[in-house]
């Protein structure tokens, strides 16, 4: 399974290598962020400290969050192109192929992240509780990517077409839109300030600004004031529904 992985994920890092345009998106687009919400709507925005510290980790949670996106479209072009088909006609381990996936993506995300993070320096944002809590958070966000990787992967095998994946892709922003990550929750109405404290990605955002030390809302619910306990948790129980349903829809799929 490990000689699969390894296989798999060197397919997908040629596959980056040979498309600069997903890699200038990869790139670009969460500099972008950090520029136009940290300076163009962090000016509006009352957060109880400085508001480019306290919108970094959320946006270093997007980043794991996007994790769904390149899987799913990934997964849904192999079916649809015949990859899959090719693939699962050898002896190879159905497991080791998707999960050499989930490492070629977890180690782009960690360029990404570390561009993010070296942006956010430039602006502004530190990490104040000492380097080991910095890297439990950047550990924490990496562990998320990774199952996001395997929930996209569920997602792009239920799609089965690239341009539906593309189509469904789009969806993930609002999902990560109701959270903690640009606002705090206490100005939203109730029903939707439930939805958004009991999101996961506002788990992993204020789990992020705990471990680094950056401004957190006061009176914020359980699962927020847990939100290390409640990542963990949550990253627990969504990949171990999201890998065997992925290793399993990969294996039967066209059956």
């Amino acid at each position: 399974m490990i000689r699969d992985a390894l296989t798999s994920a060197r397919r997908v890092l040629l596959h980056y290598r040979h498309s600069p345009g997903l890699i200038a998106a990869s790139l670009t687009v969460p500099v972008v962020m950090v520029v136009v919400f940290g300076y163009v709507f962090g000016s509006a925005m009352t957060v109880g400290g400085n508001y480019r510290e306290f919108l970094l980790p959320g946006l270093l949670a997007m980043v794991a969050v996007n994790g769904i996106m390149p899987t799913m479209v990934g997964a849904a072009r192999d079916l649809d192109r015949g990859a899959a088909d090719r693939i699962r006609s050898m002896p190879v381990s159905r497991a080791g192929v998707l999960l050499g996936t989930t490492l070629a993506d977890l180690l782009v995300s960690v360029v990404v992240l570390a561009l993010v993070a070296g942006v956010g320096l430039l602006t502004g944002w530190r990490a104040h509780r000492g380097t080991g809590l910095a890297l439990a958070g950047f550990g924490l966000l990496l562990l998320f990517r990774f199952v996001m990787t395997w929930l996209g992967t569920c997602l792009g095998l239920v799609a089965g077409k690239e341009e539906v994946a593309g189509q469904l892709a789009v969806l993930t922003f609002p999902v990560a839109m109701v959270t903690n990550v640009f606002v705090p929750t206490a100005g939203m109405p109730g029903w939707l300030r439930t939805v958004a404290e009991w999101n996961p990605v506002s788990a992993v955002v204020a789990a992020a600004r705990h471990l680094f030390g950056n401004p957190e809302p006061v009176g914020a619910a359980w699962p927020l004031r847990h939100a290390v306990g409640m990542s963990l948790g949550w990253a627990v129980a969504l990949l171990l529904v999201c890998a065997p349903l992925a290793v399993r829809g990969y294996a039967r799929h066209g059956r």
